[in-house]
């Protein structure tokens, strides 16, 4: 008797390490899938959409699906990611070499009507006081910003997460239907009555996250970002790149934008200054023009769980966490929401002497 269970504990022991270090092995690439999946279910209408059009071409769809899908993290996202890398070195350089300052205000706001005294009298103190004082904290913050500029500085190896997760998303368009019917059936088993139900949640969930989350943040990144390049300002990969943040994390980038374009105006003439006004201030409304269209009904994932999300995948996966983070919590939140209203509607009919009807019921219903 001892024998058998010393082997059988050995077994186990055995089994738990291969399974250990089969999940170390895969460990780095579950962003990759994760990702990957988001992308096939937020793309696969348009694929089959497409493939419909081609006269029935699935494989002709998903290859042109993926081939734009591609160029898009190619061209656009490598520039967003690169400026950033790029934005954030020279701010090290300026602390590190201890000229970091910030510039003195315009005479011309003083004739601001209302707050232009003020105002000046606030950018002129802080362009003296508050530079120094910058300068003395440049030592301290050092390390800080090496750190920070280390993590931008993965970011070619999140391009490539990025490359890889669209190509897996092309190989899933193809088998999508059946893993989503074994989905089906594996749910069966957890949740025999609502398996349905939960896939059809989670998808839906998945699009309108993705689409009309992050979609139109990166697509308002995008703008702003070839707005702040035209217009010359200085860090605009930096500043690209907190309008992405603050779209995702539904905060909106008013809060950037206003500022920015008040500063445009003090140090640039009249016509730029209108220019540039005329150009940001639609991109800066874009998310709200563009939602209710995307979304429909809108999104029922309350703005915590998001910016819990958005927070916590960018700490546990770094940039390719800052998108797979809120999609991810959006699809937990639902799934768990719904769960919990099916037990509160079970509660409240068996308090009140009444059974639920079984599914085929409440269908012939």
């Amino acid at each position: 008797m001892g024998d058998k269970l010393i082997e059988q504990a050995i077994r186990l022991g055995l089994l738990a390490g291969l399974m250990y270090w089969s999940y170390i092995l895969v460990r780095p690439f579950v962003p990759i899938l994760f990702w990957g999946a988001i992308l096939a279910v937020a793309l696969y209408p348009v694929h089959q959409h497409l493939a419909r059009w081609l006269g029935g071409r699935p494989i002709l769809s998903a290859t042109l699906v993926t081939l734009l899908s591609l160029a898009v993290v190619i061209g656009p996202a490598s520039w967003l990611a690169f400026g950033l890398v790029e934005a954030l070195r020279w701010i090290s350089e300026q602390f590190g070499e201890g000229k970091f300052a910030v510039p003195a205000p315009n005479e011309a706001i003083k004739d601001w009507p209302l707050i232009g005294a003020k105002l000046f009298e606030l950018w002129d103190m802080a362009s003296t006081n508050l530079a120094q004082a910058l300068t003395k904290l440049a030592p301290y913050a050092k390390p800080w910003l090496a750190e920070i500029l280390g993590l931008a500085r993965s970011a070619g190896g999140e391009i490539l997460k990025f490359l890889a997760a669209v190509i897996l998303a092309g190989f899933l368009f193809i088998p999508g239907p059946r893993m989503v019917t074994r989905m089906r059936a594996f749910l069966a088993h957890i949740v025999p009555e609502r398996s349905e139900e939960f896939v059809m949640l989670a998808g839906e969930t998945i699009r309108s996250v993705s689409r009309g989350v992050i979609g139109i943040a990166m697509l308002q990144a995008l703008l702003a970002g070839l707005g702040f390049m035209v217009a010359d300002i200085p860090g605009a990969g930096l500043l690209t790149f907190l309008v992405l943040v603050l779209g995702i994390a539904q905060l909106g980038c008013a809060i950037l934008l206003i500022p920015l374009i008040i500063w445009f105006w003090v140090t640039h003439d009249v016509t730029a200054a209108t220019l540039f006004t005329l150009y940001i201030v639609p991109v800066g409304l874009l998310d709200n023009v563009l939602k209710p269209i995307v979304m429909g009904r809108g999104s029922h994932t309350p703005i915590a769980v998001i910016v819990i999300g958005v927070i916590g995948g960018t700490l546990a996966h770094g940039i390719l966490g800052l998108f797979i983070g809120p999609v991810i919590l959006a699809v937990g939140w639902t799934l768990l929401a719904a769960w919990m209203q099916e037990e509160a509607g079970q509660k409240q009919m068996a308090g009140s002497g009444k059974l639920p009807l079984p599914p085929a019921a409440n269908n012939a219903r």
